[in-house]
């Protein structure tokens, strides 16, 4: 397991504000979305692996908290934390925070469950231990820096 999960860096688009120029409040999921997967692939282990061997992760549950504007052409880093894992349920925090001055944009989570491809829950311990594993790599990454 890597030593340390790099937030991923996204570029705001003129398509993602509204007519004030400012981020529309839905694209900040679809951030979490692309921090979360980048996370996985800097782990080895991407979306198309994870379905391949069976386990889908749907959001059940999502949260978020803006603190301040973001606008067209910002630079924005999305850094994605495991906080919490179990092997039947996954949450992810999430920062959102302005490279050029480095103020804190937004805070959110995204609460997930593991499915098996007949689209029903299962513990990840007993069914995939390698992808338990992997999920429990990065909870204790996101407990170190905590």
């Amino acid at each position: 397991m890597k030593e340390d999960i790099k937030a991923y860096q996204h570029k705001v688009q003129y398509y993602e504000t509204d007519q004030m120029g400012i981020v529309h409040h839905s694209n900040y999921i679809r951030w979490f979305e692309e921090a979360r997967t980048d996370m996985l692939e800097q782990v080895g282990f991407t979306y198309q692996m994870m379905e391949e061997c069976g386990v889908i992760i749907p959001v059940i549950g999502v949260n978020c908290e803006y603190k301040s504007m973001v606008r067209f052409n910002d630079i924005v880093t999305i850094l994605p934390r495991v906080t919490e894992f179990n092997g039947v349920k996954l949450t992810v925090t999430y920062q959102i925070t302005d490279v050029a001055t480095g103020r804190l944009c937004t805070v959110g989570e995204t609460k997930h469950c593991f499915l098996n491809s007949e689209y029903k829950m299962f513990r990840l311990a007993k069914e995939k231990p390698e992808v338990y594993q992997i999920f429990k790599g990065l909870l204790e990454l996101g407990e170190k820096k905590a």
